[in-house]
């Protein structure tokens, strides 16, 4: 019996470890992205932070009930918690250059970098402009890498809509930059 017990609580330890190493690993991978994608919603550093970290604590808290995909939880978690907070303070902040991340492309020569420059300022000026739930959606794609069902687990749209509404946002994107030029 004595050897039994001893196993079982072997197991167990080896279990929580590997279950300790998945969530460590799942916290470097998904924290930084979840941050900025909570920042582009909230509007505030210190809030998104908030929302991640409470993001983290509902996976930890699952008891080992791993979900199937663990990024679409995570952003659709984040998603609704940020939410949330924007409906308990009643106030809606409009997506501007500060609050999104743009990823840093290597600088090639000075005049191309200042043209890459104004554009990135022109597509997130224009981006700025597009309905809510575009823009929603432009971020999940391009800047979290997220695929389309990805994107209708977290947003809770259909597939078709989502591919719609992304459609419609680079149209209308290419649109506006066709024109600034």
């Amino acid at each position: 019996m004595a050897e039994r017990t001893i196993c079982l609580n072997a197991t167990m330890t080896h279990q929580t470890a590997d279950a300790g190493l998945w969530f460590q690993g799942v916290v470097s991978r998904y924290e930084g992205p979840l941050v900025r994608y909570a920042t582009g919603i909230t509007g505030d550093l210190e809030q998104a932070r908030d929302v991640v970290q409470d993001a983290f604590l509902r996976l930890h808290s699952q008891n080992g009930d791993r979900p199937d995909n663990v990024q679409a939880w995570l952003y659709t978690v984040c998603r609704r918690r940020a939410l949330d907070i924007l409906r308990k303070e009643n106030r809606m902040r409009a997506l501007d250059e500060s609050s999104t991340a743009v990823c840093q492309c290597p600088v090639a020569e000075p005049t191309s970098a200042i043209e890459q420059q104004e554009t990135e300022h022109q597509l997130l000026r224009s981006l700025a402009e597009l309905p809510v739930n575009q823009q929603e959606v432009v971020r999940l794609k391009f800047q979290h890498d997220l695929s389309y069902r990805d994107i209708a687990a977290v947003t809770g749209l259909s597939t078709s809509n989502v591919g719609y509404l992304l459609h419609m946002a680079v149209k209308k994107l290419r649109e506006q930059l066709a024109t600034s030029d």
